[in-house]
């Protein structure tokens, strides 16, 4: 497994679980992400931080350091 951090603009995969508990897994369920979900990074900020990442028809922009707890599958 990688996490949605390793992707690159352009690249696309699907959600395998997510490896935070609490308060940051709700938050990120509540976004729309969720196993089985796929996700398509489409830009990263010019310094690399934010990723704009877009799923279920629209984007959303996650710090890397979330994104590094969304572990994806091919």
């Amino acid at each position: 497994m990688f996490t949605l951090k390793d992707l690159k603009p352009g690249q696309k995969a699907c959600v395998g679980s997510i490896a935070v508990e609490g308060l940051m897994r709700r938050k990120l369920m509540d976004m729309g992400v969720t196993p089985g979900v796929e996700i398509e990074v489409n830009k990263t900020a010019p310094f690399g931080d934010p990723i704009e990442v877009r799923l279920r028809g629209y984007a959303l922009s996650l710090r890397k350091k979330d994104a590094e707890n969304i572990l994806m599958v091919q």
